[in-house]
């Protein structure tokens, strides 16, 4: 399948998914890559309108997630930048004030991912510090980023663990879940990408942790380009999203500078077998399936990062042919 197939059948089965605030989120974040600004705009909208008295946007059950709806944010901010909203604007400004005055976090400042429990989970890397880098609260960036990564990064296995409960001090759920590798390497690189000039060792640290953990990612993958859904638990099931998460970071690493040539033939293979279990109507599977994210299925998140896989592919190759 063509390039512009595979975005038109993506595009359309994203659009088709019923989406909470992170998914919302990391769908508009999927649009914005590839800019398509008149998706961005109507959703952010959409995220604004359905947010909460306290500032979180896309509020729908479940409303306990503190860092998921942050996912909106950058989708927000440049939703307002290109029209000047102010509907927009009203709705970053209350999402600010979540994040800086009304959520739950610890004694040094760290968001928690849940209201219920002290805990951060390796999705967090993704919902928050994005977000953050994308406003110019870039040392909140640098703080949330470390914290999650010194919290979760196992360095025995090389890959993240799931949940660390930050006031018990331990693993409620130590597993190495592929996808939570995924949602950090994602998160360090946007993170890294948003961060101005003049704070590049900054930059480059992100840039190294995130090719730390990919060089930790690719020794679990299957021989065909999968995952299994707990890395080093082969009873686990196969999935796909994983191997779209790291293909996504891989094609922009390389055409960002910061990664060797020499890893294109992983995310090609990666690539390939993901889009050979795409259907007819665009949709990945398996994967780690929602909504309960326990046994295979579809996702939304899946979608997005089906779509910004295809959108970073689509990059790397056009700035290939330049050269």
């Amino acid at each position: 399948m063509d390039i512009t197939a595979f975005l038109t059948r993506a595009t359309v089965a994203l659009l088709a998914t019923q989406r909470h605030n992170w998914e919302h989120g990391t769908a508009m974040q999927a649009f914005l890559e590839a800019g398509r600004m008149d998706v961005v705009i109507p959703m952010a909208r959409e995220a604004v309108y359905r947010q909460l008295p306290d500032g979180r946007p896309a509020g729908m059950e479940p409303l306990d997630g503190v860092v998921d709806p942050c996912a909106c944010g950058e989708g927000i901010l440049r939703a307002w930048q290109e029209t000047g909203d102010e509907l927009l604007e009203k709705g970053l400004q209350n999402l600010k004030q979540w994040v800086w005055e009304k959520a739950p976090r610890n004694a040094q400042g760290v968001l928690y991912h849940l209201e219920q429990s002290c805990q951060f989970w390796s999705d967090s890397p993704y919902m928050l510090p994005p977000f953050l880098a994308a406003v110019g609260d870039i040392d909140g960036a640098l703080l949330h980023m470390d914290a999650y990564w010194q919290a979760l990064y196992d360095p025995t296995a090389g890959v993240m663990r799931h949940i660390w409960d930050d006031q018990r001090k331990t693993y409620p759920d130590a597993a190495h879940w592929g996808t939570g590798s995924g949602w950090t390497m994602a998160g360090l690189l946007r993170t890294a990408a948003l961060l101005p000039e003049d704070r590049n060792k900054d930059r480059d640290r992100l840039r190294q942790m995130a090719r730390t953990l990919l060089n930790g990612v690719l020794p679990y993958r299957c021989t065909d380009g999968s995952f299994h859904n707990v890395v080093d638990d082969p009873h686990s099931f196969s999935e796909w999203n994983l191997s779209q998460m790291t293909a996504y970071v891989i094609y922009r690493g390389v055409g960002e500078g910061w990664l060797p040539e020499t890893y294109i033939t992983e995310a090609e293979l990666m690539r390939k077998g993901a889009m050979a279990h795409t259907d007819a109507y665009g949709f990945i599977f398996p994967v780690c399936g929602a909504p309960t994210f326990d046994k295979p299925g579809v996702s939304p998140e899946a979608q997005a990062f089906s779509f910004m896989m295809a959108t970073a592919w689509q990059a790397y190759e056009n700035k290939k042919a330049i050269k």
